[in-house]
């Protein structure tokens, strides 16, 4: 079900082609993030026309606004090591478990009306923690980069205060969690060393 709608989600999103500028100016930030993660997987990058700021779908394709090529070059890495950040983690996997846990055989009307609420609950708890999780993946890429903390509180800026979705936490709960990671002590020196202990969950 999961699968399902994000492959029909991505064939739309083809459907809006970037102009090569932009295409030229994002690949280039994805480059240099996907250089800064020496472990990073087989990834492909989608620039798209389409309203949308960034995310990844299908665990492997990371999708772009052609919006970010206007962005600071270190907003936009920001922007892109927080999708790194999903693939890297495994965030894909582990909803995709969490579908097949309530949604284990054949997707019917009948059994899907019956576990909506809790699945929805469930997934909406889930995506709110990946995204922090995906934050802090980006700031402490940005970091090794050697970026500053400012440049990933700008990049929230940039798209002004959102409030909470079913996806996504507002901007304020995620400023705030970079605020808190500010104060750890992985993030005390903006070197390489930062991104270490950002990996895998089990």
């Amino acid at each position: 079900m999961l699968d399902r709608s994000q492959r029909m989600r991505l064939a739309a999103l083809r459907e809006a082609e970037a102009s090569p500028e932009a295409v030229e100016v994002i690949r280039a930030s994805f480059n240099a993030v996907m250089a800064a993660w020496p472990r990073a997987p087989q990834v492909t990058l989608l620039v798209t026309r389409a309203p949308v700021i960034a995310e990844s779908l299908l665990g492997r394709v990371i999708v772009a606004s052609e919006a970010l090529a206007g962005l600071p070059e270190a907003q936009r890495r920001f922007v892109l090591a927080h999708e790194l950040g999903h693939v890297i983690e495994g965030h894909w996997t582990r909803m995709g478990l969490l579908y097949r846990k309530h949604v284990p055989g054949a997707v019917d009307p009948e059994h899907t009306q019956a576990v909506a609420h809790v699945l929805g609950r469930e997934a909406s708890a889930l995506a709110h923690e990946q995204e922090l999780a995906a934050d802090a993946f980006g700031l402490r890429l940005i970091l090794g980069m050697g970026h500053e903390v400012g440049d990933a509180l700008a990049a929230f800026r940039c798209f002004g205060a959102l409030p909470d979705t079913a996806t996504h936490p507002g901007t304020r709960k995620r400023v705030a969690h970079l605020h808190a990671l500010m104060a750890s002590p992985a993030l005390s020196s903006p070197t390489t060393a930062a991104v270490v202990g950002v990996g895998p969950q089990p």
